[in-house]
């Protein structure tokens, strides 16, 4: 069966061109050259192996991480790869290690809080990797409420060095990623103290081990806290935890672009805005976007793939059994995904865009759009995050019984992927962020403020809140406008019965707290608006070959339609649609997952995912499952011997007593 491809017959009924679709989703021919290159580099090289992840002890799967990344950099060096190219490798890797910290974190921190003394001093040993570094915010007692942090950095005027002190047990350090076992540097967030005066949390740059020989530092305790969710998954990460005893850094290890301290330990602001820090957190979580987008469509590509394969029911006269992915009961909740996908996938790019746009304004000094894109980034780290660990789990469920296996992929990326609903900010916590801003940008509507980039929307709130959708037929709901306006009318009017009852209250800070679950629905309408007009928009643009536009603009509906069925309940509560409209609506998605149904295995071959980057047995290009799952099987060390070891002192005493007591 070798070399038979299994799905030719749906890659036949394709009515697109898939190597244009591939661009697209690369974002460019560059991006989808170089991630094909590399993405084939990796898959061909056997250091790289990672199908017995999921069957390694803990000690052995750290090892094989330490191998594959120090193969990493050697063959970045090698083969002298750019940073783009180097990025995409440790991507297709698909492997958590120190580096994701390292280069994701420690660097990013240093280049946005660090002066340029102190970026020239330790950006090239950290870019050569002759330092490895780690990001040490979280503590044991605090996570979110980074105000609440218990580390604490004394000024001491008499030798001009900081003391890293832990002073209780809730203060330790937990869960920084590389910490535990590699990182020989960390950027520590603690409380700078001097005189005696709280200064409000800062960063310091610490070395925790020896170059030498990587023991710890004097006063510095480190090692991992443990297992985590998950066989492989996010295992092969040495999450740490960290404590100091007066440990003593020199001064100049603060991270000093915004205020400094003095030789006297006077603190000084220097010239540079504060919110400039906030680039960095933007950068961040707009990386985190395009993460979704690629574990979403992953999980999307093996479950698609399998329910084309798999047969289940309904056999006719010629006695085949129905493909699973023919049933309306799988569509419906499949497809939606594979749009969410997209959808994730277009809203990242423009994240992009507004990251170095915000970048640009606030080396101009202009903070005027800082809130809103500090919003919008948080909000849309949360919502995508979200979806996409539910949406993973939904993958698993839509493989029925074989998705369980560690072999289709799906438990091992779930585990590693679920992580992101509370790093860089807890997805409750940033919805909270998102509705403070909402709740101030409608207070401030009557002032004649003009709201700003993702909430130009509120300018036109007496039009919206009067406003009643047009639709008469089905086909009414694929024209943009009316689709805009619906998910508008939503927003809008979810933020204004938030800020009204809000009024209500004497102390609007008690107010928050008792409708802080109202905030969160009103938080997620916004952001979700944002997500489909960023669809839209994507629509805007020139998009060459055959039949790619089209089938974007079928995904573009499929998900804006799938979250109007979704959220019934706001759409109708508000208003914003009647029930006779909302039935149209799905009707309208049913219609549609039969223009996805033929297309659906070229929309996620447009993913141009390796088999080896999948790792599903599920999800193969070729489709050849029932082969693959039964040769897995035996691989399994259980299957190393035949009489299971521990059969004669366990299993043998057993059966030998039943016949005894036979006999009687």
């Amino acid at each position: 069966m070798e070399g038979v491809d299994h799905l030719a017959l749906e890659r036949s009924k394709t009515q697109f061109d898939v190597d244009q679709m591939k661009v697209v989703w690369a974002g460019s021919r560059h991006a989808l050259d170089v991630s094909d290159r590399i993405g084939r580099l990796v898959a061909s090289d056997p250091v790289f192996k990672k199908d017995n992840r999921a069957m390694l002890s803990r000690k052995d799967l750290f090892k094989d991480t330490l191998r594959k990344a120090a193969h990493v950099w050697k063959r970045i060096n090698e083969l002298k790869l750019t940073e783009e190219e180097a990025s995409r490798l440790r991507f297709f890797i698909d492997q958590p290690s120190y580096m994701d910290l390292h280069w994701g974190m420690f660097i990013p921190v240093i280049k946005g809080s660090g002066t340029e003394e102190q970026q020239k001093k330790w950006l090239p040993i950290a870019y050569k990797m002759q330092i490895i570094g780690c990001y040490a915010q979280t503590e044991l007692g605090h996570g979110s409420n980074v105000q609440g942090l218990e580390t604490t950095a004394t000024f001491d005027p008499k030798t001009d060095e900081f003391v890293i002190n832990s002073p209780t047990l809730t203060s330790s350090k937990w869960w920084p990623g590389g910490l535990g076992k590699v990182s020989t540097h960390a950027v520590v967030f603690a409380r700078l103290i001097t005189d005696g005066q709280d200064h409000g949390v800062n960063g310091f740059i610490v070395q925790l081990r020896s170059l030498d020989d990587h023991l710890p530092l004097p006063g510095v305790t480190v090692g991992d806290i443990g297992m985590k969710f998950g066989s492989g998954a996010y295992n092969s990460m040495d999450n740490g935890v960290l404590r100091f005893d007066h440990v003593r850094i020199p001064r100049d290890q603060m991270l000093m672009r915004v205020s400094q301290v003095t030789r006297e330990g006077k603190v000084v602001l220097s010239n540079v805005p504060r919110q400039l820090l906030y680039g960095t957190m933007v950068f961040v979580r707009q990386t985190i976007v395009a993460d979704a987008s690629s574990a979403l469509s992953r999980a999307v590509c093996i479950a698609t793939r399998y329910s084309a394969v798999r047969r289940q029911f309904g056999s006719n006269d010629s006695g085949v059994e129905t493909q699973v992915i023919d049933y309306k009961t799988q569509q419906s909740r499949l497809f939606p995904l594979l749009a969410s996908a997209y959808a994730f996938r277009f809203v990242g790019e423009w994240l992009k865009w507004l990251y170095t746009d915000v970048t640009q304004k606030l080396q101009a000094n202009d903070f005027s759009t800082l809130p809103e894109a500090h919003a919008c980034t948080a909000g849309l780290k949360s919502l995508t995050t979200s979806a996409t660990a539910d949406a993973i789990e939904e993958c698993r469920k839509l493989c029925g019984g074989h998705g369980y296996l560690s072999s289709s992929g799906l438990p091992e990326l779930f585990a590693v992927y679920i992580p992101a609903c509370t790093y860089e900010g807890d997805n409750i916590v940033l919805l909270l962020q998102v509705a403070r801003f909402l709740m101030k940008t409608v207070s401030q509507l009557p002032s004649g403020k003009k709201p700003v980039g993702t909430t130009s929307y509120m300018g036109r709130a007496e039009q919206l809140l009067q406003s009643r959708s047009n639709v008469q037929k089905a086909e009414d709901w694929l024209k943009p406008s009316v689709i805009l306006e619906a998910f508008e009318a939503r927003a809008m009017r979810m933020s204004v019965a938030c800020a009204k009852d809000l009024s209500k209250f004497a102390n609007p800070e008690e107010g928050f707290a008792e409708l802080s679950p109202n905030l969160v629905d009103a938080a997620v309408a916004h952001c979700q608006l944002i997500v489909v007009s960023k669809f839209i928009e994507k629509l805007q643009q020139d998009i060459p070959g055959k039949g790619v536009k089209e089938q974007l603009q079928i995904l573009c509906n499929v998900y804006a339609l799938f979250l109007v069925h979704k959220h019934l309940g706001d759409f109708l509560s508000t208003g914003s649609i009647t029930a006779k409209q909302a039935s149209l609506a799905n009707d309208q998605l049913r219609s549609l997952y039969s223009q996805v149904r033929p297309n659906a295995i070229a929309l996620v071959d447009a993913f141009n995912y390796t088999d080896h980057y999948l790792s599903s047995i599920l999800g193969r290009y070729d489709g050849n499952v029932y082969a693959k799952l039964y040769e897995e099987a035996w691989k399994d060390p259980l299957n190393d011997t035949v009489v299971p070891e521990g059969y004669r002192e366990y299993i043998q005493p057993l059966l030998k007593q039943q016949l005894r007591n036979a006999r009687l």
